[in-house]
């Protein structure tokens, strides 16, 4: 009956701080839609930024900026991915380690948006 996600909605506490740091830092493309709302291209679905008091109907019962724990696959083997958040700066929360994906064995760092969100940054593992 389903085949995957079109979107998931990310809500955050201010939309220009967020999209510089999906694209800057995760090299997201930003689609505006409207003031309220950006669509973050993540292959063929896409993070959708909702402005915390969006007027936007409907929404999540009590959306709030720093409640998202997303884990997304690298195409760039994960010592580059370091590379390049050292480079800008941006911390490693923890990582790498190895965890259990969706199909299979993986290895992840962890990293926070600017609202808090966990981001998990995912390789499949070697053997």
């Amino acid at each position: 009956m389903l085949t995957g996600p079109d979107h998931l909605v990310v809500t955050v506490a201010d939309i220009p701080v967020a999209v510089d740091f999906y694209t800057r830092v995760l090299g997201l493309e930003a689609r505006y839609r409207d003031n309220e709302r950006v669509d973050l291209m993540l292959g063929d679905m896409a993070l959708r930024l909702h402005q915390l008091e969006t007027p936007v109907n409907p929404k999540a019962t009590h959306p709030t900026p720093g409640s998202l724990d997303l884990c997304v696959r690298s195409v760039l083997p994960l010592e580059e991915v370091q590379a390049h958040l050292r480079a800008l700066q941006i911390p490693i929360e923890v990582g790498p380690v190895s965890r259990q994906g969706a199909n299979g064995p993986i290895v992840s760092l962890y990293l926070r948006d600017p609202d808090g969100n966990l981001i998990e940054i995912s390789r499949p593992e070697r053997d």
